[in-house]
């Protein structure tokens, strides 16, 4: 097993996923392990294989 199986997820259950600010789809970013809302300008962790849908815990997008 490699890659997203061996984190714990399904990169396709991943990108189902929406931003709770917009309701628009995230962009995944395996390299940083974040999805990205280019809508709502924020990118949520992504820790032990669980995505992290909290506003709080999300960051800017650095350009």
């Amino acid at each position: 097993m490699t890659g997203d199986a061996e984190r714990g997820f399904d990169r396709h259950m991943l990108e189902a996923l929406v931003c709770p600010v917009t309701q628009t789809g995230l962009r995944y970013d395996a390299d940083r392990s974040v999805l990205i809302s280019k809508a709502a300008g924020l990118v949520f962790p992504i820790r032990d294989g669980i995505p992290i849908m909290l506003v709080d815990e999300a960051q800017p997008i650095d350009d």
